[in-house]
Order: structure tokens, then sequence, then C-alpha cells
């Protein structure tokens, strides 16, 4: 353990991480994260899996203090927007598909480049719906990918849909072939979160086979 910044570096195992994330409302104001603790968020975060391995999430980090307050601005007054260290727009590149797929698989064999390639664009041109909800599902996945791992470096976070999805668009200069999924927010913890609400029963979410008519 180098720091007590990076205490959870050898702590905290994924389950431990799992189980002790939570939402968190309040961060310290002012506190940064280190240049390496950042890019390990990212490291991580860019290893979650996406369809045909297209990597078509966008993590867009908000660090200027006027673009900030206008996001928060955007987000109903929030606080969490301005006062964590890292303020994260998921967004994707719903055209990622087509934009010189040979790079996803430049480490496979060719037949298996060849063959992913080929399959990948039909698959998707044309259907804007699946488009979009791939780069639905590949945000989700990243954006628990990055509190997972802000948890084991001993940091919280929020994600975030509290906003005026065009006015962050519009301040981050959204490209037109690019959607925004959700804000994450990762930082100090200031103030714990109240108590879980409730979870659901395994019973009532955990359906074996099929939906009973």
């Amino acid at each position: 353990m180098t720091s007590e910044r990076g205490s959870y570096h050898a702590a905290m195992d994924t389950l431990e991480a799992i189980t002790s994330r939570r939402s968190v409302k309040h961060f310290e104001p002012g506190h940064e994260l280190t240049a390496d603790e950042e890019r390990t968020l990212f490291e991580h975060a860019t290893l979650s899996p996406t369809s045909f391995n297209m990597q078509n999430w966008r993590f867009v980090v908000v660090k200027d203090r006027d673009l900030r307050a206008q996001i928060r601005d955007a987000g109903f007054g929030q606080a969490q927007l301005t006062d964590a260290s890292l303020l994260i727009i998921l967004t994707a590149d719903l055209k990622a598909f087509g934009q010189d797929p040979q790079r996803y698989w430049k480490d496979a064999p060719p037949e298996i480049s060849e063959a992913m390639v080929s399959m990948m664009v039909p698959f998707y041109e044309g259907n804007e719906q699946l488009q979009r909800d791939e780069a639905m599902r590949s945000i989700g996945i990243a954006a628990q990918t990055l509190m997972i791992t802000a948890r084991g470096l001993g940091y919280d976070s929020c994600s975030m849909i509290g906003f005026d999805v065009e006015r962050v668009a519009r301040i981050i200069r959204l490209p037109e072939d690019h959607a925004v999924g959700m804000i994450v927010v990762i930082g100090k913890r200031l103030k714990d979160p109240q108590p879980r609400g409730g979870q659901l029963g395994l019973e009532e979410v955990v359906i074996e086979d099929q939906f009973e008519r």
C-alpha cells in the first residue's frame, strides 16, 4: 500500500468492492486523484466487453471548472457534479462498427480478424435502433467497471441520469453520430450514503428457464 489514497489497491477484493459500492452524493471538494489512479480507472474501464470488440465507448472527462458548473446547472444543481474529483460523461460512437473495423482485431489471427470484420458491418449497418441499443449496453458495462475499479482504489462514485441530455451534449460538443448514456462521478466520500432502500428477493428477479404465463 503506497499511500492512504491508494490503500485499497491491494486490500479490497472484487466481491467486497461490489458489496461496498454505493451511490454517494457528497464528495470532498478539491480532492484530486493522482495521475496513476486516473489512468488505472480508464485502463480497467477499457477492458469492458463490447460486441465485436468495437470499443464504442468514449469517456468525456470534464475538468474545466466553468464547464463543470454548466453541467451542474444542466443537472438540476446536484452538488456532486462539481464537487467530485472526476466527472465522466459516458458517450458512445454509434458508427464505431464502420470506423476502420480491422483495428479492433489487429492482434487476432488473420482468419479470425477477417471473419469478424466481414460480419460486423452488415450486422449494424442501416439499423439505427440496434446501433443505439449497442451503445447503451457498452456504456452500462463500462460504467459498472469504472465504479467497481474506483471502489477498489478506495474511492466512491455515483452514476447519474438526472440531467438535461441535450444541454450536456451541447456543452461537450457531442458529435451527431454519438450518444450520451450517463454521467459517472468519482471522488472521496464526504458523507456516508443513506442505508440501502431495499433489495428485491432473488425469487422475484431470478427466473429459471421461462416466465410463467
